[in-house]
């Protein structure tokens, strides 16, 4: 936040929320690893509440495949924090100007 305007930083922001992506993608990654598929399906299921995931939980996935999906995931919740920094700015700019 800057204090001068108070507006957000997009760029700062998206990578803040980029980074935030990442890391819940790599936790997913280490859970599917280290536990039993079983229990892997019981964890995803209850936090997707009700959706079955076991028809499409994979295993053996190649790396290339996980570090695309890695950055994807990166570059996706950039460009997503990004735009919603700027429409916080945009909202905070239309107020301002309302009162």
């Amino acid at each position: 936040m800057n204090n001068a305007t108070n507006t957000l930083s997009p760029t700062r922001f998206g990578f803040a929320f980029g980074a935030t992506c990442v890391i819940v993608r790599l936790g997913c990654i280490l859970t599917l690893v280290t536990v039993p598929r079983d229990k892997a399906i019981a964890f995803f299921n209850s936090l997707v509440h009700g959706i079955d995931v076991a028809p499409i939980l994979r295993e053996g996935i190649m790396s290339g495949e996980v570090l695309l999906g890695i950055v994807s995931t990166f570059t996706l919740a950039w460009f997503a924090g990004a735009m919603i920094a700027a429409f916080c700015n945009l909202g905070s700019v239309v107020s301002r100007k309302e009162t």
